[in-house]
């Protein structure tokens, strides 16, 4: 799963998700992309579970981009665990997501299996996506 090493520090508020994306919105690296259209929390498990669609779907094919990365600490506590006693431990690690940032890109394949490998990673999303080109 992919979490960072380090932190300055262990816990966050949760924050709002207002606005749109302002950077990481084009097609860099590759040749098409998968931008989200709505925001939302993409926890590591989601982002691993969309990154091994494109790879099976593609064969190892092309190159493969990994856009966004869960820095955001989420906390939970233990189930049945009453209210107080301070904030729980980290559950998990999440990415916050805008509307119109790029999540994966691919280059090297044909733009048929490209589009076609980026829509069934986007089915693993908890908010909708759509298939972009670049330029």
């Amino acid at each position: 799963m992919l979490q960072p090493k380090r932190q300055k520090y262990r816990k966050q508020f949760r924050g709002s998700m207002k606005g749109v994306a302002g950077r990481g919105v084009d097609v860099e690296f590759g040749e098409y992309g998968l931008k989200a259209m709505e925001c939302g929390w993409l926890t590591a498990r989601q982002i691993e579970a969309a990154r091994r669609a494109i790879v099976h779907f593609t064969k190892r094919a092309g190159k493969t981009w990994l856009r966004v990365f869960p820095d955001k600490p989420v906390t939970k506590k233990p189930a049945g665990q009453g209210m107080g006693g301070g904030k729980g431990d980290i559950d998990q690690y999440v990415a916050v997501i805008r509307p119109g940032r790029m999540l994966f890109e691919i280059a090297g394949i044909p733009e048929s299996e490209a589009k076609e490998a980026l829509a069934r990673a986007g089915h693993k999303l908890p908010f909708k996506s759509k298939v972009v080109t670049k330029g």
